[in-house]
């Protein structure tokens, strides 16, 4: 897929979520909930995957300026005699 195609595609979905809000005040309450239901899963999924990438790239990349210590294993060596 090109990315032409794929920014044709991506405005065709916005220009239908902008017309179904449009709609939305005259819609029957039944239509108004599950376009809500909808969006909160969305939204919910959107942030999951932020806060667990977040949480990933802080206990991997070490981000807060200290090296992840814990995922180093040092070699045991046996005590000479």
């Amino acid at each position: 897929m090109s990315s032409e195609s794929f920014l044709k595609e991506i405005q065709a979905i916005g220009e239908k979520f902008l017309l179904k809000l449009q709609k939305l005040p005259k819609s029957e309450p039944v239509e108004i909930v599950c376009f809500c239901v909808v969006l909160l899963f969305i939204v919910t999924v959107l942030v999951l995957m932020i806060i667990a990438c977040s949480c990933c790239c802080y206990s991997c990349c070490g981000c807060d300026g200290r090296p992840d210590t814990r995922s180093r294993k040092s070699q045991v060596r046996p005590a000479a005699h």
